[in-house]
């Protein structure tokens, strides 16, 4: 605080002593060469008074408009070297662009914006075991036996969260005010049936996903099948995967269902109407976590490649947005200068940013360097954690400041709110940013 308060007095101080230089008239000259030199700090939240250093500002405050990601800050000082903003709430890590007049000029630099997440227990007590009840009270099975690797985590549009429960071979429900309990499947006998609530059988659901209509869908590797459960528990098996499925996931542009076989070479394949797959993608080395924005670009998270591919809509042609292949590692930065350490489960929100969980080990080791959720940004695929950090635990808090161990799936409300699936806590942890 101490420094902050230093930084905006020296701002203004400067702004005040280069106003009033008879020499400096305070004016843009409009068309010629304008300048970001630096800014401090180069990080913070919401409220935060940046100085922005350069040249052909102009005096007028009015006349300037400085912005990140498009979202504008407001303007309290100004002279023709020097700007002070203030950043506003949600405006994500960007190039600070200041445009007088005509003319644009974007920072080389990107100011890295600091959110406030604050990460808390949504519903399970801990233990692995099976108990339906509010929140805490609750238990579920993701670590009973170590390679369990469920990423299956969705919400539909009222809020509630779906969980794939493999060590209770079952779909549990969790409602927006964190009552468990349980959609489609019994925890006393795994198996293969359709049939509603208990009478279904599961063997090993790793993978949900939801469409619009609140109908959920499930995938499991051991029975190879793909599972439809209507809203009240209804379970249907509309499909058998090419590949052994472990991941599903929904495209509201195309309304068509999605799914990975998480093999090396795996694919991700679609699946028509009558129940057969078509691969769409192939030759992918073990493809985990899938999803889609809007437009319908594909995004999967390649887990033993160590990056985030993205697969245009149409043509499916490839990119890598994030990390390097056969390169893993535990860093942030633009997608290229990022690296990723067997990235699993992933969601993405309702502006196109993705989110991935860090810890896809097969049997959830604590000693892993990667116990975070992290952000894609969109278009620009600069990497950061969402929450988290390096090493496994168990603490809610703000942040980096919190604690998870082995999180595995990742799912995103409507409303931008985040819940993790922690694998090693056997929790499910919910993430409110501002």
């Amino acid at each position: 605080m101490r420094l902050r308060t230093l930084y905006i007095l020296s701002g203004c101080l400067l702004i005040l002593t280069s106003a009033c230089r008879k020499e400096d008239k305070g004016r843009h000259s409009d068309g010629m060469p304008m300048t970001i030199s630096s800014f401090i700090p180069a990080r913070g939240g919401a409220g935060t008074s940046v100085l922005i250093t350069g040249s052909n500002f102009t005096t007028d405050t009015a006349a300037i408009d400085v912005t990140i990601n498009g979202k504008q800050l407001i303007i309290t000082g100004a002279s023709s070297t020097q700007i002070m903003a203030v950043v506003p709430k949600r405006c994500g890590t960007g190039k600070l662009v200041v445009k007088i007049g005509h003319d644009t000029i974007a920072s080389a630099d990107l100011y890295n914006y600091i959110y406030t997440r604050v990460v808390s227990t949504f519903a399970g007590n801990g233990t692995a075991g099976f108990a339906n009840g509010p929140g805490k009270d609750a238990m579920f099975n993701f670590n009973g036996t170590e390679w369990y690797r469920s990423m299956g985590l969705a919400v539909d549009n009222d809020g509630n969260v779906f969980v794939a429960d493999p060590g209770n071979h079952c779909i549990r429900k969790i409602t927006a005010d964190g009552m468990v309990s349980t959609l489609a499947g019994n925890q006393l006998a795994e198996g293969h049936a359709d049939g509603k609530g208990s009478a279904a059988r599961f063997k090993l659901p790793y993978g949900v996903t939801t469409d619009p209509q609140g109908n959920v869908y499930s995938v499991d590797p051991i029975n190879y099948d793909i599972r439809k459960i209507t809203p009240d528990g209804n379970a249907t098996t509309i499909g058998w995967g090419t590949q052994s499925p472990w991941s599903i996931a929904f495209n509201v542009s195309d309304g068509q269902l999605y799914y990975t076989g998480s093999n090396s070479p795996g694919n991700i394949y679609t699946l028509a109407a009558d129940g057969s797959s078509k691969a769409v993608v192939s030759n992918l080395n073990s493809p985990a976590g899938i999803g889609f924005d809007r437009q319908g670009n594909l995004y999967a998270v390649i887990s033993s490649d160590h990056t985030v591919m993205r697969f245009a809509a149409g043509t499916w042609e490839a990119s890598v947005i994030a990390g390097m292949k056969g390169v893993p590692g535990f860093v942030n930065g633009p997608g290229a200068d990022a690296r990723f350490n067997l990235p699993w489960g992933m969601a993405t929100d309702a502006d196109g940013n993705i989110l991935v969980a860090g810890n896809g080990t097969w049997n959830g080791a604590t000693g892993h360097p990667d116990q975070s959720i992290r952000i894609i940004s969109a278009n620009s695929w600069n990497v950061a954690v969402y929450a988290g950090g390096g090493t496994a635990g168990y603490t809610d808090g703000i942040g980096e400041a919190a604690a998870f161990s082995a999180p595995g799936g990742v799912a995103i409300s409507k409303n931008g709110v985040v819940y993790v699936l922690d694998k090693n806590n056997n929790r499910i942890r919910r993430i409110i940013s501002e």
